[in-house]
């Protein structure tokens, strides 16, 4: 009987602080800009969980910190944070064919004056 509820399992890396050159101001200084990055990724699930089940049916969190970190190019200048989070699920789509689904929230962490905060979440589905 379906109850209307797909199973799924979202590996998730929240709030990692990385410096990314993006933005006019960053084009200008050529400085960069403190980004706060939150990552969901996807997978297909296995029909069980036992406690021996080993790692290659899941994914590895630190993949998704790899990719918002170390996997961003050097010194490339991204206009847009669209273009950051682009990168970063692309990344992840190319590691793990399990994913199949990717979502990036970016925060602008020099535009908040009083803790709130400015950005974008993107998602996008496998292709």
């Amino acid at each position: 009987m379906n109850s209307g509820f797909d199973d799924f399992l979202t590996l998730e890396v929240n709030n990692l602080d990385v410096d990314v050159l993006t933005g006019i101001y960053s084009e200008e200084t050529h400085l960069p800009q403190p980004l706060r990055i939150s990552i969901r990724a996807r997978l297909k699930i296995a029909d069980h969980y036992d406690p021996d089940t080993p790692l290659s049916r899941s994914k590895n969190y630190m993949d998704l910190k790899h990719a918002a970190t170390a996997a961003l190019p050097e010194g490339q200048h991204f206009t847009l944070i669209e273009a950051v989070a682009d990168h970063i699920i692309e990344t992840i789509f190319l590691q793990d064919d399990k994913v199949t689904h990717v979502e990036v929230k970016i925060v602008k962490l020099a535009l908040s004056e009083k803790g709130e905060e400015i950005g974008i979440t993107m998602g996008r589905g496998r292709r």
